[in-house]
């Protein structure tokens, strides 16, 4: 039986940090990568445990824009080999078993997308380092409730845009609501910002800045409100993320880069347990965000006012709710 990746690595670190402690990079060779590419290693005399990749023909970003803090950074090295060289290093302040995770975490990220070209997958795997990189600096806390239901609602819009047709690897690089981006979905030369509640009556939205609803710069614009209720038919949130990594399955770099995207919404499997609400969706409209949509926009507000949070209410919105299959249209993608 193969030995799990996550005790490969410990392993292999172990090993390095006997015998000869000579100045430099001493490492082992482990499966997951291309022949010989993927690499335990330590470094000395910080003795630090670290990750080599080594990737051929690829254009790195600058060096300034690699991830690093947290308990971690990278850096482009010399091995001697062929390729282009990343290392993952622990810095002394990093969790040995969470750099462990993270390292077994990258490894399957790498494994896994083994037929795609050499930088997407360096990309993918800088991405999923960059969402470590949140992941630990928000320091590893499970979702609260409102974060929760939020996530649910984001994961049940790209299930519907999915169903909707759209192929699956644009529907996950449209999801940009775990990345800060304004909106939570860009898709077309549109927007759609999801908002979920489990209020019976009544669905006030909270509106978290004065861009958020403004299509100025992709329209047209719309909310998307999940109504949910709790009931034995409904899905966990582990539930549902398993049901979409199914859907997802066919195409790796669309699970990498739907995966990075759970981590980076402060999402763990190894969390799982915690998140027992099932969840049903009782109701999701689509409102098209223009002139008459309540909102406060950059242009309307008081000089001066240079951020604003505020609540609206759906149900008191008017107008006509519209279908995803004029969404669709509306954005371009019809």
């Amino acid at each position: 039986m193969p030995q799990p990746i996550n005790d490969q690595i410990l392993a292999a670190w172990r090993a390095l940090s006997a015998g000869d402690n000579a100045d430099g990079w001493r490492s082992i060779a482990i499966s997951g990568g291309r022949e010989g590419k993927l690499l335990a290693a330590r470094l000395f005399p910080q003795n630090c445990e670290a990750l080599l990749a080594g990737f051929d023909g690829v254009s790195l970003p600058a060096l300034s824009l690699l991830p690093s803090g947290s308990g971690f950074r990278v850096e482009r090295i010399s091995t001697g080999n062929a390729g282009t060289w990343l290392a993952l290093v622990r810095q002394p302040q990093g969790s040995v078993d969470m750099f462990a995770r993270m390292a077994a975490d990258l490894v399957s990220i790498l494994s896994e997308n083994l037929q795609v070209g050499e930088q997407l997958r360096m990309q993918l795997y800088l991405g999923r380092i960059r969402a470590w990189q949140h992941f630990m600096s928000s320091g590893g806390r499970t979702l609260g409730p409102e974060a929760e239901l939020g996530l649910a609602g984001e994961l049940h819009c790209l299930d519907m845009l999915i169903d909707a047709g759209i192929p699956v690897g644009k529907v996950v690089e449209a999801w940009l609501g775990p990345f800060d981006g304004l909106q939570d979905f860009a898709l077309g030369h549109g927007a759609i910002e999801v908002k979920s509640t489990l209020a019976q009556s009544g669905f006030r939205a909270k509106i978290l800045s004065l861009e958020q609803l403004d299509d100025s710069v992709r329209s047209p614009l719309f909310v998307c409100g999940c109504r949910f209720a709790c009931g034995p038919t409904g899905q966990t949130l582990p539930e549902r993320i398993v049901r979409l990594r199914e859907r997802l399955s066919a195409d790796s770099a669309a699970f990498a880069l739907f995966d990075s995207a759970l981590l980076r919404a402060e999402y763990t499997d190894s969390d799982a347990q915690h998140y027992t609400r099932a969840l049903v969706p009782v109701e999701v409209r689509f409102l098209e965000v223009n002139e008459a949509f309540p909102r406060l926009l950059p242009g309307t507000v008081p000089d001066g006012v240079r951020a604003v949070r505020y609540e609206v209410e759906l149900d008191s919105v008017r107008g006509r709710d519209i279908s995803l299959a004029e969404v669709i249209e509306m954005i371009g993608l019809g």
